[in-house]
């Protein structure tokens, strides 16, 4: 099966290969796999929080060559983009720009699927964040949302 140019340069020199700390509150982490091929892909972002764009991010893919090539490609697009901006990138626009072999479209499916993954977990930390500095944990939201309706109850019972 014959490779693009653009495969083959993000296989042999792939950019962003790397982690960040995913204690970070900063840095979402997406790690999704494909059972087809047995790939792996851990892809990170770190977010400036002051203006909601992606400043870096980093891959580590275990896989085939489409595999570290999608990985790699989405790494570079996701840089100075906002979240908005990387949920809207698309596993055909990976396929097209990296002519992936259709029998390779999963790989593309697995890098738009890490890129949610690390947008949601990025998201997911920002939410427990402002709980935390409101003076609440994540379990205390819950249980603050029922607070206002108890007294209201007891005093319609009475």
């Amino acid at each position: 099966m014959p490779y693009s140019n653009k495969i083959l340069d993000h296989y042999n020199n792939p950019r962003n290969v790397g982690s960040f700390d995913a204690s970070d509150p900063n840095v979402g982490t997406g790690l999704v796999g494909a059972p087809e091929c047995g790939d792996v892909m851990k892809l990170q972002i770190k977010v400036n929080p002051q203006t909601g764009i992606i400043e870096d991010a980093r891959f580590k893919t275990f896989g085939c060559g489409s595999a570290i090539a999608s990985s790699s490609l989405a790494t570079e697009w996701l840089k100075g983009k906002t979240l908005e901006e990387a949920m809207a990138i698309r596993n055909t626009q990976i396929v097209e720009e990296l002519a992936l072999p259709p029998v390779k479209v999963h790989c593309s499916v697995l890098a738009e699927d890490a890129i949610k993954a690390a947008i949601r977990n990025y998201m997911e930390k920002q939410k427990c964040q402002t709980a935390a500095g409101n003076g609440h944990d994540s379990s205390d939201t819950a249980l603050d949302s029922r607070a206002p309706s108890t007294p209201a109850l007891a005093a319609s019972q009475s």
